[in-house]
């Protein structure tokens, strides 16, 4: 079946994570991306190891039903080939700096907006094009590191850790797929396109929660809590006879049903637990007893039994273990496609579901068939890649 974006263009200008995992979203659902690559290719090809048939897994997790081309936009004839390619597109996103892409005559407001109403021109950027860190160039580490994120992350007691996984540029990647969306939606009213930006930034800001809101109401500088909750206890890791088990009580009718299945019946009678607030303030001493209690347990009889129960609770599995879980492979959260291995798709839509239908490209392994529908002939591609204009893979040369 086609996907729900069946029918919707996408040229592709960004590299590395945010905008690639952004337009990966589009792609799974079903619409064309053309990635348009410099000379030199996207830097995350050479990321590993690990490598698989030339493909970066780093790569390969970010740009999956993709077409690639490589073109050369420095020079003007380069830019001439985008602007064919953005004949028929519905949305452009890159991850230059601001201003370059000015520089080269393809700015949105003074170009693109006039010649192509329609399109949807999204820039994922560091800091912004303006303010006073507007225009500065940014990393996943380096953003974490200045909103706050790292030092609320890890345990108090060996200050700031960046987060395992680069959550700004995946929660930038998930807030501009939402903004493209909404913006197509609002051409489907209005029949004019409009340009998005969204931050590195602004997205770590708006995903800090629930510590920036405790900031800004109580004035309080939030801490790292390690694996507590700043807002709920118990809610925590705890070590049973084998793994560590994750306990996620958020509310006093799962705390009662945890304490009867450990046979502490009386302790949600105990005034010092009898609400969260009250177990916040004595959060030493419910961790306590309740760590005592479960090293007589193990977590693989624990987590069926309180999952059962209604209680949200989880084994601390390492990755490996995660992605071969039972129910993971139910769900279809591991696909593959040829040698090609990946997560899945999480969102299921009914009747247009997406789906995995290619393999993260080769390096610019679609320019020629790209630049024939594109309306130029053999002997044109042939000049542009004699011409170092355009980059052929040695496989088509």
């Amino acid at each position: 079946m086609a996907g729900a974006l069946e029918g919707t263009r996408v040229v592709d200008l960004s590299r590395v994570l945010g905008g690639p995992y952004c337009t990966q979203l589009l792609a799974d659902h079903g619409a064309e991306v053309i990635k348009v690559e410099p000379p030199q290719g996207d830097e995350t090809r050479g990321w590993g190891p690990p490598f698989m048939d030339g493909l970066s897994a780093y790569f390969s997790g970010a740009n999956r039903n993709k077409r690639s081309i490589a073109i050369d936009l420095g020079k003007a004839a380069g830019r001439d080939i985008v602007f064919r390619l953005l004949e028929g597109a519905d949305v452009l996103v890159h991850n230059f700096k601001s201003g370059t892409l000015e520089k080269w005559g393809l700015g949105y407001e003074a170009v693109l907006r006039e010649r192509f109403p329609r399109l949807i021109f999204c820039h994922v950027t560091g800091f912004g094009a303006d303010g006073p860190l507007g225009g500065f160039p940014g990393y996943d580490a380096v953003i974490q590191a200045m909103t706050g994120l790292m030092s609320i992350n890890g345990d108090p007691q060996h200050g700031p850790l960046r987060m395992g996984t680069p959550i700004v540029d995946i929660g930038t990647g998930l807030i501009a797929s939402n903004a493209i969306l909404a913006a197509l939606v609002e051409r489907g009213r209005s029949g004019r396109g409009q340009a998005i930006e969204v931050p590195l930034y602004d997205s770590a800001l708006s995903i800090l929660h629930p510590q920036a809101a405790n900031a800004l109401m109580s004035g309080k500088v939030p801490t790292a809590t390690g694996n507590g909750h700043p807002n709920i206890s118990p809610y925590d890791m705890f070590p049973t006879r084998t793994k560590p088990l994750y306990l996620a009580v958020g509310n006093n009718g799962q705390f009662a049903k945890l304490c009867e299945i450990l046979g502490l019946p009386e302790i949600p009678h105990d005034p010092r637990f009898h609400d969260n607030a009250a177990r916040l303030t004595h959060r030493q001493e419910i961790t306590a007893i309740l760590a005592a209690c479960l090293l007589e347990h193990t977590a693989e009889e624990l987590e069926p039994m309180l999952l059962g129960a209604g209680v949200p609770a989880g084994m601390v599995r390492n990755v490996s273990e995660a992605l071969e879980h039972p129910h993971t492979l139910h769900r279809g959260m591991v696909v593959s496609e040829g040698s090609y291995r990946g997560t899945g798709i999480p969102a299921k839509l009914s009747r247009t579901p997406g789906s995995v239908k290619r393999a993260p490209p080769r390096f610019a392994e679609h320019g020629h068939d790209i630049l024939l529908e594109a309306g130029y002939s053999d002997e044109d591609i042939d000049g542009f890649a004699a011409g170092g204009l355009l980059t052929l893979p040695a496989y088509e040369t």
